[in-house]
């Protein structure tokens, strides 16, 4: 059994190393995947030397992870491909992050110099005073001074390039060094594509969607029933037994759909093509791996990558509210181990979480003591999981929705900075809470750098900078550790 779990977990974190940074650093991925697999092959021969009965100490399972994610980093850096201003490079659009699929970049065809001439007029010199122009392999850069608010300029520039070039190029208005941003101009490939195909790419497959959304019903519900302490030995007699799955399963997938569909509504509200939302079933584990959407067009501004992201989580945590207070209410005290485990329904410790304290404590009231752990009803676990979705996806890295909204709130260069110490923050804790280094592994896989909005230069409004700083807020009433002067308020 360890061999299958050790030869799986080499191949997926070969592929994803393949994917993630094969094409950024010129450190051989066989070199990195065996660093970042040292800790497994560690384990693995202590559990061979010494039986799996016998835990290894803490000290073999921190270090070696520590170390290997150190070093990791360092090779990755060191081997990084170096390029001048990474700014000046971007990749297409078109291909978005998390819930965005990838596509082929088309090679720019050459101006010609009277081409040049007409897309030098297109910058007018009360709008945005043309410089120079650089010519990349898979871009058209313009440099210059921005003369009005930035808003205003793209609009104008974008409708001049269009006017003389119709819908050959994407335009993007990008963050440049010393504030002065810079258009793009990148191959609009689907427009390549849509002259090629006279049909429209139908994106909304909706048996795909069902046949998904029925697997993943099944698989939830068999590890429901697991959760709910039936005995599959019993299918035989009573196969109606696995119904008690399905309060789990219909828990967790609710909020699953209801994020994803969080984002596919904002984004068809901004006209950005998407597919329905795809649940990806598994027979082991939680029973799914969560569900996704792929957005197919660029997001045309901060405040609609901003908007897209955030309502995933908003509108995924609304729902995973109400399931976990109910869940909680119908769950049972039992007495407090030494060591409870974070994701062990049947003796959770509330303390894990401040949030998790808070919504414990009012759904148990004065059943809830010091000296108490909850044994989750399967609803609760749900809803339990449904705040470590909510958590993980608000974290401000890269491609993930927290990513995206400090993106959106600080613009693309502050973002790639709040990433990396996002990292390390949780590296950190990790130290105090050892559930939180797989984690942490994780978003060492996440690229720090997403795609930009076509124009990705005017800033949001007040109140959007007011709700991102609500949504990290939430990340960190879910992350951090009930305080002990707050407990003693609460008395658990």
């Amino acid at each position: 059994m360890a061999f299958w779990f050790i030869l799986l977990l080499g191949l997926a974190t070969y592929l994803i190393i393949q994917r993630s940074v094969a094409q950024i650093t010129r450190t051989p991925v066989w070199l990195l995947w065996l660093v970042l697999m040292t800790p497994s092959f560690v384990l693995t021969g202590w559990t061979l030397i010494y039986g799996a009965k016998q835990p290894p100490p803490a000290t073999l399972i921190i270090w070696p992870s520590v170390v290997s994610l150190v070093l990791y980093w360092l090779l990755f850096q060191w081997g990084r491909q170096v390029s001048g201003d990474t700014q000046t490079q971007p990749s297409d659009p078109v291909s978005q992050s998390a819930h965005h699929s990838t596509s082929e970049p088309t090679p720019v065809r050459p101006i010609e110099p009277a081409e040049e001439t007409q897309l030098r007029n297109c910058f007018s010199w009360s709008v945005y005073y043309i410089q120079n122009i650089e010519y990349r392999p898979q871009a058209v850069i313009c440099r210059g001074q921005l003369r009005t608010t930035p808003i205003n300029a793209y609009q104008q520039i974008k409708a001049n390039i269009e006017s003389v070039f119709g819908d050959r190029f994407l335009v993007i208005f990008q963050e440049g060094i010393n504030d002065k941003p810079f258009f793009v101009l990148v191959p609009n490939s689907q427009a390549a594509k849509q002259s090629n195909n006279s049909k429209r790419e139908n994106l909304t497959q909706p048996v795909i969607a069902i046949l998904l959304l029925a697997a993943t019903l099944i698989t939830t519900t068999l590890m429901g029933a697991k959760i709910a302490g039936v005995e599959f030995t019993q299918l035989e007699s009573d196969p109606t037994i696995l119904l008690k799955g399905l309060p789990y399963a219909l828990g967790l997938m609710t909020i699953l759909g209801i994020h994803e569909l969080g984002h596919y509504f904002t984004a068809r509200f901004y006209k950005i093509r998407s597919t329905l939302p795809y649940f990806i079933p598994v027979p082991f584990f939680l029973g799914t791996f969560g569900a996704f959407i792929q957005m197919r067009s660029p997001i045309p501004n901060r405040k609609a990558l901003f908007d897209v992201s955030i309502a995933g989580p908003i509108a995924g945590f609304v729902v995973t509210l109400p399931l976990l207070l109910w869940g909680l209410a119908h769950s049972e005290i039992v007495p407090l181990n030494e060591k409870p485990g974070l994701l062990n329904p049947d003796s959770l410790n509330p303390k894990y979480s401040i949030l998790l304290a808070l919504l414990s404590k009012l759904a148990l009231g004065s059943e809830l003591t010091v000296k108490s752990a909850i044994d989750l009803h399967p609803v609760a676990v749900a809803g339990f999981l449904g705040l470590i979705v909510t958590a993980l996806n608000l974290m401000p890295v890269g491609q993930l929705d927290g990513g995206h909204i400090v993106h959106a709130m600080f613009g693309q260069r502050t973002a790639v900075a709040i990433g990396q110490i996002a990292r390390l923050l949780l590296l950190l804790l990790s130290f105090i809470r050892e559930e939180f280094l797989l984690w942490a592994i994780i978003l060492l896989f996440v690229p720090l750098i997403d795609e930009p909005a076509l124009n990705d230069v005017t800033e949001l409004d007040n109140g959007r900078d007011v709700l991102g700083l609500m949504a990290i807020a939430l990340l960190l009433l879910i992350v951090l550790p009930l305080p002990e002067f707050l407990a003693r308020v609460l008395q658990i």
